[in-house]
């Protein structure tokens, strides 16, 4: 899997899980400084007494963690 740059695809309907909306990418999202590297790793975290599930991807230049918090998808850079 390779980070980068292309036309985002339309957003779709996961009925009761949710509607996922894809929009272009800005220089703001934790991925921006990742484009065109490759990933290195992919770990999965997870708390189970809060439901808390973290994916944390790894690339040369750092590591960028995707959670979800109260339905929320959240992105962080390290």
């Amino acid at each position: 899997m390779i980070v980068e740059t292309s036309a985002p695809f339309a957003g779709y309907d996961m009925a009761e899980s949710g509607r996922v909306e894809v929009a272009p990418m800005s220089g703001e999202t934790p991925f921006a400084g990742h484009l065109g590297e490759t990933v290195l790793a992919v770990s999965e975290k997870s708390v189970p007494v809060n439901g808390r599930i973290a994916l944390e991807i790894t690339f040369d230049s750092g590591r960028v963690r995707c959670e979800t918090w109260s339905g929320d998808l959240r992105l962080s850079s390290k």
